[in-house]
């Protein structure tokens, strides 16, 4: 496992680094060029934030003036391993800073899972293609804290960091509050040593820095662009400016680094040094006047805090961080105008509530190192001996977290219609003579197997006007609908079937994604010469490649299989198979029946794409099979005492209640072992009625008479050995047979 984790911390290594060098000269290492290049600002004579181009501090500008005269192209290769290099070992101290004690399986993999992270990041992808300096004062502060021995040497690196980027000098609070206030007069010393350094050999450039510009706000691109990702940038994109966004910008920044160092330090004190440090990075990203792309790696290292009490609990915080840092924002949030403020802010959302609202644990709360376990249920045979399992998953009876569910349903539909539209190359063009011959042979088969409806079903839809307006709706309105709804129902009221449905439904998806790939089909409306009709777009103009601005949105030759049958085959199987009325079953099984109406109707699908459609259904449900075993027919209901037995499992005893009748007779302690069997296995549960007729050699006895001197534990035995009531008992025979064992009936 370490050596396969290290081969991909290479592999996505040399990826970046190909990635970079294969990019055109004018589009790579674009923001090195400007600050070094042959026109760059530290060649020009005059100020180096005349013409706003670079954005860093002037000790910054001061360091990387020796590199102006170095040769163009050997700078890039060099620049583009030395950051590679430095990713590596800001990978290696957050490895070694993990807050202890950890297992030694996790001390062996966290460096490659690191590096691995920090490669795929935003930040670090986005450093390497600018040619930008973002990592080098997060390697800084990280050094300082876990690397070097002494406060003094820790103070000098962080105070060379925070010469290099002034907001990092919010870590000096962190340091004195734990008890480090030598390394806070040494970074205090070393940050004005630097800034006075800078200030002597560039005195313009200085003040106009740190006076027209107050520290840099301003610089480079406009800050109300969703790549600033700070309260500033935030509150202009909300509409707000002049003195009123002013105002309101210090006064959250000042909040924020109150109460994110104040946490922060609460950490620090835990042992969660790393943390501590991610948490005061998120506060410098949210208070910062400009926090661009580059410069949000603090928000990755806050992965290594623990959150919830359950087993099930700990992935989401770490993979919601990852997923932020990793994909573009649209990937996580549709595009809605509704969404849009949550969209463009996704990132400095994710700082502010890491530095101020997700309850961390900690060290000393007792799920820490031991969370709740997660109820698993007992492996089941097979249920036909020549069908073998993998039983890779063990099944879960309790339901996922929520928002790791919508969270990974929402990246799983985003990398769905990439890959849709890049089946094609990105456009409809790039496949047409492809799919339209897929398209005719899919007819030629349908001719030759009698099955070729299309033609007179689309037309007669056409000229039925009910019929149009029906199929039209159902097609462009049931698609997302019905499998969102039935996933949320199975979440909420039976999360044991939720998670079978759901992993059949991901199966049946990606496997149509093969099918759109490897087999492109020109849907019956795109066939020009079969005079299909398009009954809610319209006409299409064959003369443009892309028929117009329609195709330019998806992939439409990603028909085959047609998932708007496969989807609605899911939701019809899993209501069929789970819903308890006949008449949900039958509801469910129309939903598929009037979406391939709808599908041929509507000309969008061939006959041919429903049976794919129903394929790549039955092989997810298959594929599901396989690996989690038989489907789980009853959920877990923790905490309750009804845990039911698992299949596979033996029932145990049922204690006897308290004060209950205790029978002489064989035949009255057979009919009471046949009323705690009834007990163990409430769904098959014997009224008094069964019981009765259970034993018809010996009836339990109603009759008052009771033999004193036969008596036992304060019950008689009847005259034909059947059990006598106790004294002042109802005549009436119990009507529920869980009462007679004192257990509450399930």
């Amino acid at each position: 496992m370490r050596v396969a984790l290290w081969l991909i911390a290479a592999v996505l290594a040399v990826r970046q680094v190909t990635v970079v060098l294969r990019t055109p000269k004018g589009e790579r290492l674009t923001d090195l060029e400007t600050w070094i290049g042959p026109n760059g600002v530290l060649h020009v004579k005059g100020s180096l934030y005349d013409a706003d181009k670079f954005t860093g501090t002037p000790f910054g500008g001061l360091v990387l003036k020796p590199f102006a005269n170095s040769a163009e192209q050997a700078l890039g290769w060099a620049w583009t391993f030395g950051t590679l290099g430095l990713v590596v070992v800001l990978g290696l101290v957050a490895a070694r800073a993990l807050p202890q004690p950890v297992s030694r399986r996790t001390s062996l993999l966290a460096a490659p899972v690191a590096i691995s992270l920090l490669m795929l990041s935003l930040p670090v992808r986005n450093t390497l293609h600018l040619g930008q300096t973002s990592i080098i004062p997060v390697l800084l502060v990280l050094l300082g804290c876990f690397a070097v021995r002494g406060q003094r040497a820790s103070g000098i690196l962080i105070g060379l960091a925070a010469a290099l980027q002034p907001t990092v000098l919010l870590f000096a609070p962190l340091l004195w509050f734990t008890g480090r206030k030598k390394a806070v007069g040494s970074l205090g010393a070393t940050f004005a040593a630097a800034t006075a350094a800078a200030w002597a050999a560039m005195p313009h450039d200085s003040t106009t820095y740190w006076v027209h510009h107050l520290a840099g706000a301003g610089l480079g691109a406009s800050p109300d662009a969703n790549a600033n990702q700070s309260l500033h940038g935030a509150l202009l994109r909300l509409g707000l400016e002049g003195p009123l966004e002013i105002g309101l910008f210090l006064a959250l920044s000042a909040a924020v680094a109150a109460l994110g160092l104040r946490r922060a330090v609460r950490y620090a004190r835990d042992g969660q040094l790393l943390l501590a440090v991610a948490l005061t990075g998120c506060v410098a990203v949210a208070v910062s006047p400009t926090s661009w792309q580059h410069q949000l790696l603090w928000l990755l290292l806050a992965v290594v805090g623990r959150v919830g009490k359950r087993a099930s609990d700990r992935y989401v915080w770490p993979i919601a961080v990852v997923l932020v840092m990793t994909l573009p924002s649209k990937m996580m949030l549709p595009n809605m105008s509704v969404l849009e403020p949550l969209r463009d802010n996704v990132i400095l959302l994710a700082a502010l509530a890491s530095a101020l609202i997700v309850p961390f644990l900690s060290r000393t709360a007792p799920e820490y190192q031991k969370p709740i376990p997660t109820s698993y249920a007992d492996p089941v045979p097979a249920r036909w001996k020549w069908v073998p399992l993998f039983p890779f998953w063990r099944r879960v009876l309790t339901r996922p977290n929520l928002l790791l569910e919508l969270l990974l349903i929402r990246v799983g539909y985003s990398a769905y219609q990439q890959t849709r539209l890049a089946a094609t190359g990105g456009t409809i063009s790039g496949g047409r003579e492809r799919a339209e011959s897929h398209g005719e042979q899919i007819h030629s088969i349908e001719q030759f197997l009698h099955i070729d409806i299309e033609h007179w079903f689309n037309h007669l839809t056409a000229r039925t006007p009910w019929m149009e307006s029906f199929f039209n709706f159902y097609y462009t309105s049931f698609h997302f609908v019905v499998p969102l709804s039935v996933l949320a129902i199975l979440y909420l009221r039976r999360p044991a079937q939720y998670r079978w449905a759901r992993s059949a439904l991901g199966f049946a998806t990606i496997l149509a994604l093969v099918g759109f790939w490897g087999y492109p089909l020109a849907p019956p409306r795109l066939m020009e010469n079969l005079n299909f009709i398009d009954t809610i777009h319209g006409p299409q103009d064959f003369t443009q490649p892309d028929y117009g601005t329609l195709t330019k949105l998806t992939n439409q030759y990603a028909a085959m299989p047609s998932l708007h049958f496969g989807w609605s085959l899911w939701c019809g199987l899993t209501i069929a198979i789970l819903a308890p009325k006949w008449w949900m079953k039958a509801l469910g099984l129309l939903h598929p029946f009037f979406t391939v109406c709808a599908i041929v109707g509507t000309g969008n699908h061939w006959i041919l794409d429903a049976v794919g459609g129903a394929a790549v259904v039955g092989a997810g449900f298959g594929l599901t099979y396989l690996l989690q075993g038989p489907r789980v027919k009853q959920a877990l209901r923790v905490g309750t005492g009804l845990e039911p037995a698992v299949a596979g499992a033996a029932a145990g005893p049922v204690p006897e209640p308290a004060g209950a009748v205790k029978a002489v007779g064989g035949a009255s302690q057979k009919a009471l072992a046949t009323s705690e069997k009834a007990v163990a296995t409430p769904e098959k549960a014997l009224t008094p009625e069964k019981l009765l007729a259970a034993t018809p050699e010996a009836p339990l006895s109603t009759s008052k008479k009771a033999t004193p001197d036969k008596a036992v534990g304060g019950a008689a035995e009847g005259p034909e050995g059947g059990v006598a009531k106790p004294s002042g008992a109802p005549d009436e025979p119990v009507s529920n047979p869980d009462a007679t064992s004192g257990r509450t009936p399930s």
